[in-house]
């Protein structure tokens, strides 16, 4: 049996990755603590109401309370600010008000052609999509460039979005808690956009726009219009690549969705 050594850097750096990947995000002691018997601080109710009302100083930004940040009518409130998807963008990477936030490295807001007339929906960023900042980036997302080629499209004639812009702890799919704070936002990356037709790829994200807790291998395929914000639009839900990455078997559905794309970007004349 091999003695017990310590770690060398490299190790212990592997060994954090490791964890970081996992989603584990709070080192703990090595003795256990009974947190039933723990009981919070409670702040006086005029204490608190005397910290909101109180005015910032002059040229400070605004502190909101925390209720305000985790409450999705807030942030409907700060989409429906935004009159352009620069603006956008920026509302979103100040929002503090969704937990994802608090472990993903950076935003990952879009990718693609702002102009486009064709907008993708995905789930989440990915490991690789939270290092560069941009969705759709990984081994995924190299299968979806070449699914894009396939019919004559590229980043260039398409805008790239997530139902969520950061990345849950270890790939997770999305809370429903999470996905409803931070779906306008969502809602008003389409209506800026304004797209003719959406292609959501996985169950996640189908789900999310099509408002169904249907499953995906029922509902891909199939077009329907959708209500995102202001914006009616035709939608087709297809498979995720990364599923397509694990079943090898099922691009051939894959490839009929594509091809229906194709047929509808025809059909509406699209360029």
């Amino acid at each position: 049996m091999a003695q017990d050594r310590p770690f060398n850097t490299a190790e212990m750096v592997s060994v954090l990755e490791w964890y970081r990947a996992a989603g584990v995000d709070l080192a703990v002691g090595e003795e256990p603590v009974n947190r039933f018997a723990q009981r919070a601080p409670v702040r006086p109710v005029a204490a608190v109401q005397a910290q909101d009302a109180a005015p910032a100083p002059h040229g400070a930004p605004l502190a909101l309370p925390s209720a305000f940040l985790v409450d999705p009518a807030a942030a409907r409130a700060l989409a429906a600010g935004a009159q352009s998807l620069a603006e956008l963008e920026a509302i979103v990477g100040a929002y503090d008000g969704c937990g994802l936030k608090l472990r993903a490295t950076q935003l990952c807001f879009a990718d693609g052609n702002p102009e486009a007339q064709i907008m993708l929906i995905g789930e989440a960023p990915g490991a690789e999509e939270d290092r560069q900042g941009k969705p759709f980036v990984g081994k995924s997302g190299q299968l979806l460039d070449r699914m894009l080629a396939a019919i004559g499209l590229d980043r260039t004639k398409v805008y790239i979005a997530n139902t969520v812009p950061w990345r849950p702890p270890g790939n997770r799919t999305p809370t429903p808690e999470e996905l409803a704070i931070c779906l306008p936002f969502l809602h008003r990356q389409v209506e800026l956009v304004a797209p003719k037709v959406i292609l959501t790829l996985g169950g996640p994200a189908m789900q999310t726009v099509f408002s169904t807790s249907t499953g995906i291998l029922k509902m891909r395929g199939r077009w329907s219009t959708v209500q995102m914000g202001n914006h009616g639009v035709e939608a087709l839900p297809t498979l995720h690549p990364a599923y397509l990455l694990r079943n090898p078997a099922a691009k051939q559905q894959a490839w009929r969705d594509m091809l229906s794309l194709k047929q509808r970007i025809d059909t509406l004349g699209i360029s």
